[in-house]
């Protein structure tokens, strides 16, 4: 089973990676055909010329990743006279490595793919593990397909002029990671990034957050904390490499995700700009408090965990009452009847999955208070 993390310091050694590869397209987000010039010149240089069969630029956003988006990949792919030989390598966010791994899953029952991802979020969680897919009528990924990436390339190198806001997402999914695995590595990683120059916790406040401005000096790059994301990338890829398909372990990555995938329907409902990784730091929030509800974990774990986010910029407050995420909990994609399987946090490196309704879990929120 491929899903080999690798960690390099420059996009010029991407090309070596794939040597010996003679049908290769990069499907890239179309803000960093920087990226993607890099990536190409390498692979031309490892793999001559001729192997670089087609670039394709996507635009990404939420709402564009759709099965319509996927089919205009696929019959361009039909267009270029594409075989089962081909390699897609996905250029981009989680948007994009999401969409081309799907893409890659059912483009004649199944081509490779490889990830080389530009953000933060993508990096640590997104692109490693082969979950591919697609929205459907704004419900995150209600369609798609496991495939495992023969690869996934991280690279610090491309996260240097990444938006602050941005970095901050992938924040949230990198203390994910080390609040369901590794309680040591998360209060080290709080430390360190609550010292973070570009921590800026205004950034977050409700209906803001629209900066693109980059980290005047990324605490990710500072002094060699980069290491927490190779750390991150290493503890999913072996999560999935012992659960592939989610039967057990691996559903524990969930955690933040089932509150926050519906805090992200509720805010585009309503036209508001919430962005994943602000929606799992709320989600793991409002999860800490139903395990606190359910007896799982101890009086004060949500307010240590809310004085942890809040130190490194990320959102505490949701904007919307639980109440009102039950209904797009019920259409959860891990839901089963009328049970969801609630990851909750009982100390910081430790979670337990619970089966519940989305109303149990609520009762178990009113309980905490």
């Amino acid at each position: 089973m491929a899903n080999d993390i690798c960690i390099r310091k420059s996009l010029a050694e991407s090309g070596l990676l794939l040597s010996g590869e003679k049908e290769v397209f990069v499907i890239y987000d179309e803000n960093l055909f920087w990226v993607a010039q890099e990536v190409i010149s390498s692979l031309r240089e490892a793999c001559g010329e001729a192997a670089v069969r087609g670039c394709i630029g996507l635009e990404t956003s939420e709402e564009g990743k759709t099965m319509e988006t996927v089919l205009a990949l696929e019959r361009q792919l039909l267009e270029a006279d594409a075989t089962r030989g081909a390699l897609l390598v996905a250029v981009g966010g989680g948007i994009t490595t999401d969409m081309v791994g799907f893409t890659a899953a059912i483009f004649k029952r199944g081509i490779r793919y490889a990830n080389i991802p530009t953000t933060l979020l993508a990096m640590v969680d997104a692109a490693i593990g082969g979950k591919t897919g697609v929205n459907l009528d704004g419900y995150k990924n209600m369609l798609g397909a496991f495939r495992m990436p023969e690869f996934t390339l991280v690279c610090p190198q491309v996260l240097q002029t990444l938006p602050e806001r941005e970095c901050k997402a992938g924040l949230a999914e990198m203390l994910k990671t080390f609040l369901l695995a590794d309680g040591a590595l998360y209060r080290e990683a709080v430390k360190l990034f609550s010292a973070a120059p570009c921590a800026n916790p205004a950034l977050f406040a409700h209906g803001e957050g629209k900066t693109t401005r980059p980290c005047a000096k990324p605490a990710l790059f500072a002094h060699g904390e980069a290491e927490f994301i190779g750390r991150a990338a290493e503890i999913k890829a072996a999560i999935v490499q012992r659960d592939p398909l989610e039967h057990g372990e691996r559903a524990k990555l969930n955690l933040g995700h089932t509150f926050g995938h519906a805090i992200e329907h509720t805010a585009r409902e309503k036209g508001a700009d919430i962005s994943h990784g602000e929606a799992v730091a709320m989600g793991i929030l409002l999860a800490a408090r139903v395990s606190e509800g359910a007896g799982i974990a101890s009086g004060g774990l949500t307010s240590e965990l809310t004085r942890d986010f809040s130190a490194v910029g990320l959102p505490t407050q949701c904007p919307y009452p639980l109440q009102d995420l039950v209904a797009a909990m019920h259409k959860d994609k891990k839901a089963i009847g009328r049970q969801v399987l609630f990851v909750l946090p009982q100390t910081p490196g430790k979670v337990v999955l619970k089966e519940m309704t989305p109303e149990q879990a609520y009762d178990c929120y009113l309980a905490a208070e």
